[in-house]
């Protein structure tokens, strides 16, 4: 049962001339009971009363959240603290990971009532559901940040985070029964007959003359520069110096979910932000094979100095999720397996081109 104030206190002067007040509440058993204060002066006295009240008040608010289920709680710690101060793509992968990996799991329970062994459980299933690395690293930060918050707002007595750590990535790994490879390793190429394969197709067209695919270009663009999909579906064309061959790297295309304020509604929608990191802002020399890349895009579409290199049938930016079905088109077509679903198909440049860099596609 929750404490409930039953009177905010009354004062009287005793028969030896001091002054004494009464606050009367239920305590967590239903039981009535008493605080009783004294001092020299009615005022001083009902200040006592007034400051206990408050504090009694402050008290039953504070429990009140931290019997709160987790789903509650931690949807209102996104929408209220995370939401105003963070990139849509960031928010909107927190709030995927709060829906699918906590809240089925922990969301019913209170935020008060969470131990430690409750959190470990939750890594521990994860990691056994076969989930990734970085999906399990993220739900672990998620949950930190937010009994962080409910700790320095002294919602919680005891942050149950705090006797929980991650696993390292070796250990994780292995545990999932994975070889624990080093980052150099885990680079998967096309050869240079599936890269000649890859042109051809890309590149073939119909009876009538007509490409089979729209803009196919951009992805060898991509091999030749190494840019990132946002990155170059954020390019427009006065980012790009024919004359000095070079191109510059100013902003990045991001896909999010529509939005009302911080509430999901249906749909998708485009936002042009920032790119990955700070030295991703950067100039990139371009190479025979990238001119000539930006030349066919241009002649394909063209909408202007300040319209997107890659632009849609509008003159607008691609999306990012068009944009990689028709690689994955493409792949599927030359009966080539995809080398990489986290961060998209690893191939190299033709070898009298490649100066020995391998880029992301």
């Amino acid at each position: 049962m929750e404490k409930q104030l039953l009177t905010n206190g009354k004062s009287f002067r005793r028969t030896d001339g001091k002054w004494q007040g009464t606050v009367w509440y239920l305590n967590e058993y239903g039981e009535r009971k008493r605080k009783s204060f004294s001092g020299n002066t009615q005022r001083i006295v009902n200040k006592k009363m007034k400051d206990y009240v408050q504090e009694f008040n402050l008290q039953k608010d504070t429990n009140k959240e931290a019997n709160l289920p987790l789903k509650e709680s931690l949807n209102a710690y996104l929408k209220l603290f995370k939401f105003p101060t963070v990139e849509r793509p960031t928010y909107d992968r927190c709030e995927s990971i709060a829906k699918n990996q906590i809240n089925p799991k922990l969301g019913k329970k209170a935020v008060g009532d969470m131990t430690a062994a409750d959190i470990r459980k939750l890594l521990n299933d994860l990691m056994k559901e076969g989930y990734s690395y970085s999906t399990v690293k993220q739900s672990y930060n998620l949950l930190n940040e937010f009994y962080r918050y409910l700790e320095r707002e002294e919602i919680i007595q005891k942050n149950p985070m705090r006797s929980v750590s991650m696993l390292k990535k070796a250990n994780f790994l292995s545990a999932q029964g994975k070889d624990v490879k080093a980052k150099c390793d885990e680079v998967e190429i096309l050869t240079p007959e599936e890269i000649d394969t890859l042109r051809e197709e890309a590149f073939s067209t119909f009876t009538d003359g007509k490409r089979k695919y729209q803009q196919p270009a951009a992805y060898f663009l991509m091999l030749n520069t190494g840019l990132r999909t946002g990155e170059i579906l954020g390019l427009s064309n006065s980012d790009i110096d024919l004359n000095n061959k070079v191109l510059y790297v100013r902003k990045s295309v991001k896909e999010v979910y529509k939005r009302d304020g911080s509430e999901r509604t249906s749909g998708e929608e485009i936002v042009v932000g920032k790119p990955k990191s700070a030295s991703s802002k950067r100039m990139i020399p371009l190479n025979r094979t990238a001119i000539e890349m930006i030349e066919d895009l241009r002649n394909e579409r063209y909408f202007g100095e300040d319209s997107p290199l890659i632009a849609d049938e509008n003159g607008n930016i691609t999306k990012p999720s068009n944009f990689r079905k028709r690689y994955l088109r493409i792949l599927e077509a030359c009966g080539i397996k995809e080398k990489s679903k986290k961060r998209g198909l690893v191939i190299t440049q033709p070898k009298e081109e490649q100066q020995g860099k391998v880029f992301t596609v």
